[in-house]
């Protein structure tokens, strides 16, 4: 299985618009962050895990041209609105998108793309052809991969992270209940959000992320979700061994 890295950044992106700051002025291909996503492949199987405003031009880079099935972990923009650019793969490949999430984050995303989903066939135009798959805590088999749905806590929230193997991917957490914890010993590689140095109602901050990290203890640990406060080379050379900044583009072979 490979883990491709779309995006790295939290919800404005880095550099942010109208910031002035040394990390968003920097020329350093690392401090240039999408919207946080990733991309599971196996077994010839593409599993996108959010679609973030970044999309288009996400795939684009990375030549995607197929989209099997789409893990969402919450209804924030940051994480759904490229929603519509699955259009695309619909007409392509000739084939409807299941896409999965927890109830109330599938029950946000129909009330804010109604369009795609009210059987209204709009003029001139097409949409999304997706059908939506309510989690219920069961395991999910795509792709010959095992995927766990982990619940996660974001704020007021429980949204899900993914467990896939022995690998996890979580973001925009602020707080991991004690059944995921139990579910998320032992990983090989965890990646975790980890949004800035200052503390934030609902987001790990740095240290936050650190010492959850000591309390999972994957063989390996990966931040991600990252603002603009982070300059790659600088942060990346003070972490512990096994933890390390993620990066747009980054790929990893499990």
């Amino acid at each position: 299985m490979n883990i491709l890295f779309l995006g790295t950044g939290t919800s404005t992106g880095v550099p942010s618009l109208c910031c002035t700051c040394s990390v968003c002025q920097s020329s350093h291909p690392k401090n240039k962050r999408l919207r946080s996503s990733v991309l599971l492949q196996n077994e010839g199987t593409n599993i996108l895990i959010d679609t973030s405003t970044d999309l288009r031009q996400q795939c684009l880079t990375h030549q995607i041209r197929s989209i099997d099935h789409v893990l969402y972990t919450h209804h924030h923009a940051d994480h759904v609105h490229g929603i519509d650019e699955l259009r695309c793969f619909n007409y392509f490949n000739k084939m409807d998108i299941p896409c999965y999430g927890n109830k109330s984050t599938l029950e946000q995303i129909q009330k804010n793309f109604s369009y795609i989903f009210n059987g209204v066939k709009p003029e001139g135009g097409g949409i999304p052809q997706l059908t939506l798959n309510e989690l219920n805590g069961d395991d999910l088999f795509l792709g010959g991969m095992c995927i766990t749905p982990l619940d996660i806590i974001h704020g007021s929230l429980t949204i899900t992270g993914y467990k896939v193997g022995k690998a996890a991917y979580i973001t925009d957490c602020n707080g991991i209940p004690e059944s995921t914890l139990e579910k998320i010993q032992g990983l090989d590689l965890l990646i975790l959000n980890a949004l800035g140095f200052k503390p934030h109602p609902t987001h790990f901050c740095l240290s936050q992320a650190l010492e959850a990290i000591e309390m999972i203890r994957p063989g390996r640990a990966i931040l991600t979700h990252i603002n603009h406060q982070f300059d790659h080379e600088a942060v990346g050379k003070d972490l512990p061994e096994n933890v390390s900044l993620a990066y747009d583009g980054l790929r990893i072979e499990l």
